[in-house]
Formats: C-alpha cells, structure tokens, sequence
C-alpha cells in the first residue's frame, strides 16, 4: 500500500509539472480525495488477496492417482488460491472468517449456524488457477499465482489455524498433483471470500 501510494504521488508530481494552474488543482483534488477515501487500495492497484471458494457439502473427498487422500462428510470443501504477496497474516484472518460463517441452516431453516454449530469438517484443496488473469488473450495468465517454495507454508498454516478453531484435524487434497475432487453441494451454497476484500 505505502510503496503504491509513493508512486503514484510520484506520477502526480510529474504531471503537475506539464500542466495548466486548473489541471493542475483538478488533479491534486481526486488525488487527495481518493488518498483519504482509501481507494488506491481498491482501485486495482494492489487487487492481490489470498482467494476462496467455500461450498457447502453434504461430502467431499480428493482422489489421486486412484488413491483417496481426503474425505470429509457435512462441512465445508474449500478451494484455495494463494498470491505472491499473501502472508500469515492472510492465511489467519481468512481461517478465521471462514469458522465464524454462519451458513448451515438452524431449526427454522435460516442460515444461522456456523460449522463448529453443526460439526462439521473441512476439505481443503489447493487451487492456483483461482489467480488466472485473462484481460489479455484466451490463455490464462497465473503469474500472480505464489511459487510452491512460498504457497506452500502458508496453505499449511491455513489448514492448521482451522484446526486449531475447529478441534478438527483438517482433511486436505495433495499440493501440486492432479487432483479428482468430489463433492455434493449442499444448497447449493458457495461463498467466495478474498483476504484484500473484507466486506
């Protein structure tokens, strides 16, 4: 955020110095207002977040190489998209988040009930093609996605503050491998949460 608001200030500058007084206070007049409405941090200068796809399952499993490597039953399947500036912190607010979701049905049938209300588990699947960018083209680009030296760590710290809210051991696919991913969606229900867009 700091190192994007310092170049663009820098650009500003740069284009004070090319115009008229009235461009001139125009521009310095979004610019401020945008500074403290904070929108340079929404404005698709820093759209870089850790990504989720939460659905709701009736069960889940992974399959690889014709070898089941994780199942859950009620609970949540999670595909998860790390970035190449994400950090602990991402991976801690987002398990976070995710526990304290109240979308499994109460006695009325409202979504009223978080997963540790109804005891439910977690299937967590890495999914880096959540970072595709496609403005150019019609072959996605994932050069946003974080390298396995980086996603790694930080999908393990994921599974493990869920573990920890839960008191559930979190069940996970295999980082990397081609994956058969297996699910009922339970509504359905899919719930799409990014760690830089915390609305």
């Amino acid at each position: 955020m700091i190192t994007i608001t310092k170049t663009i200030t820098k650009l500003i500058s740069h284009l004070l110095k090319h115009l008229d007084v009235r461009a001139s206070n125009y521009l310095l007049d979004i610019y401020n207002a945008l500074l403290i409405e904070g929108h340079f941090f929404c404005l698709n200068l820093s759209k870089t977040c850790m990504r989720s796809i939460i659905q709701r399952v009736s069960h889940g499993s992974v399959v690889v190489d014709q070898k089941e490597v994780g199942k859950i039953g009620k609970g949540y399947l999670i595909l998860l998209g790390i970035e190449v500036e994400d950090s602990n912190e991402d991976a801690e607010w987002l398990a976070n988040k995710i526990v304290a979701l109240r979308i499994f049905s109460d006695e009325k049938g409202l979504m009223n009930k978080s997963i540790i209300d109804v005891d439910g588990s977690v299937l967590v699947v890495s999914q880096f093609t959540l970072h595709a960018k496609y403005k150019k083209g019609t072959r996605p680009s994932f050069i946003r996605a974080a390298k396995p030296e980086q996603a790694i760590p930080l999908y393990e710290a994921f599974c493990k503050e869920l573990e920890n809210l839960t008191g559930k051991v979190t069940q996970t696919g295999e980082f990397g491998a081609d994956m058969d991913v297996h699910l009922t969606n339970d509504g359905p229900v899919t719930i799409i949460i990014d760690t830089k867009n915390k609305e």
